[in-house]
């Protein structure tokens, strides 16, 4: 498998994943710089590069924020890495329930600013009631994911260096 790198934005935004070879080209033409780099070095017949695993972008890259993502139980697992947001353990993902904050018997709503992942334990606890309520503290705020970094989730959480610049 090619080894590939982390574009991220001027604002630390991960973009897209590249290969090495156009990730030297754009630190070359001076339009990226090395964030983060492996131990391996390229070489050339006169200088050698470190090859690069993360770079970051000079100027930054406007991305447009109309593509709207469905709200899913898929997707909530993944935007709050598989772990309750009450009390923050990770049971595995056939042990976690989606938790409405405000429940829908209160007018609550099945939206990405709404839904939480939660442990069945405390899902239980909570009941029909808000955090408030139950006297129960949520981890994070929920929100809906940006499209970019949410789309290439997956693939940052398999790196170690790539996983602290895939949540904000």
């Amino acid at each position: 498998m090619a080894q590939r790198v982390l574009v991220l934005n001027a604002s630390y935004e991960p973009l897209q994943l590249i290969s090495v070879r156009r990730a030297v080209v754009l630190l070359l033409q001076e339009k990226a710089e090395l964030i983060e780099a492996a131990q391996q070095q390229l070489r050339a017949r006169t200088r050698a590069f470190d090859v690069p695993l993360v770079i970051r972008l000079v100027r930054y890259i406007r991305i447009p924020r109309r593509l709207k993502l469905p709200c899913s139980r898929r997707g909530v697992f993944a935007r709050d890495r598989e772990t309750c947001q009450y009390c923050g353990i990770q049971p595995g993902r056939s042990h976690l329930t989606m938790d409405h904050v405000v429940p829908r018997s209160q007018g609550g709503g099945t939206s990405w600013d709404n839904v939480v992942t939660a442990c069945r334990d405390c899902n239980h606890r909570k009941g029909g009631r808000t955090p408030d309520q139950a006297n129960m503290l949520l981890m994070s705020t929920p929100r809906q994911p940006q499209y970019v970094a949410f789309a290439l989730l997956g693939e940052l959480e398999r790196h170690d260096v790539w996983r602290k610049y895939a949540f904000g």
